[in-house]
C-alpha cells in the first residue's frame, strides 16, 4: 500500500552554508506530528521514472503554525537537491512521513552524547532545540563534525547556547576525511570514559557513524545502546 502523501507549499528557501539550505515547507492539508530525530520523506517530480523520492530529517521541533524545517546538502550535479535549490516560495511540492526511531530516549535519560557529521547534526539541531524548550538542558554533550570551517552548520546558535547553559557541552571539530576518526574519538574519551553512563546518539553517513558505533561497544556499550542514524 503506498504510504499517504499530501502537498505542501515552500515558505522560504535560505543558504546555511555554501553549500546546505535549509528549506521551510507549510503543509496544505493537515499538520504532521513528529518527534525530535524523525524525518520526512519528498517526492519530485523529476528523474527517468518520477517521482524521485528523498528524505530529509527535520530541523526544527514541532512548531506552532506545522511549518516544517528541513536541511539539504546541495550536492553538484545531484538531481534532488538541485532540483530543491530551483524551488520558491508559493511552489508545491509532495511530502509523506514522519518515518524513523532515531528518536531521544527516556526522559530520565542523562548524560546525553550527540555526535553529528555535517548534516548529521539536523536530527541532533532538532532535539536540542526540543529540550531547551522545555528548560533547562540535561546533562548534554555535542561532538559536531564539519569537513570545513566554512560547513560547520549552526555552529554560532550551538556556542550561544553553550553560554548560556552550563549542562550544555559543544565540542566543534572539523575534518575534511570522514573516515578519520581519532579527534573524535578523543573526544568520545573525554566524555565516555569518566566514571559517568552515556546515552550514545550518532548520525551521519555510514562510514562516519558506523566505525564510532564500533568504538563503543570496545568500550563495554550493547550496540543497542548506541542510536545510530545514516543517509546513505
Amino acid at each position: 500500500m503506498a504510504e499517504p502523501t499530501q502537498i505542501a507549499e515552500i515558505v522560504s528557501l535560505t543558504a546555511l552554508t555554501l553549500h546546505t539550505r535549509e528549506l521551510v515547507l507549510r503543509p496544505t492539508e493537515y499538520a504532521i506530528p513528529f518527534r525530535p530525530g524523525q524525518w520526512v520523506s519528498l517526492q519530485l517530480p523529476i528523474g527517468d521514472h518520477p517521482p524521485l523520492t528523498r528524505a530529509y530529517s527535520l530541523a526544527e521541533p514541532p512548531l506552532p503554525t506545522g511549518h516544517l524545517t528541513l536541511v539539504f546538502d546541495h550536492v553538484p550535479g545531484g538531481k534532488g537537491s538541485s532540483y530543491l535549490s530551483s524551488l520558491k516560495p508559493g511552489d508545491r511540492i509532495s511530502l509523506s512521513g514522519p518515518y524513523g526511531h532515531f528518536v531521544l530516549p527516556d526522559p530520565d535519560s542523562t548524560n546525553l552524547l550527540l555526535i553529528g557529521r555535517y548534516s548529521g547534526l539536523v536530527p541532533l539541531r532538532c532535539m536540542i532545540r526540543s529540550l531547551a524548550r522545555e528548560g533547562p538542558l540535561p546533562a548534554t554533550t555535542l561532538i559536531a563534525q564539519a569537513p570545513s570551517p566554512a560547513e560547520q552548520l549552526y555552529h554560532d546558535e550551538f556556542l550561544t547556547l553553550a553560554e548560556s547553559q552550563p549542562s550544555f557541552r559543544y565540542v566543534p571539530l572539523v575534518n575534511e576525511d570522514p573516515t578519520n576518526h581519532a579527534t573524535t574519538v578523543a573526544a568520545i574519551k573525554q566524555v565516555a570514559l569518566n566514571g559517568r553512563k552515556v546515552t550514545p546518539m550518532i548520525a551521519g553517513i555510514k562510514s562516519f557513524a558506523r566505525p564510532l558505533r564500533t568504538f563503543f561497544m570496545e568500550l563495554g556499550f550493547d550496540r543497542k545502546e548506541v542510536k545510530l542514524e545514516t543517509y546513505d
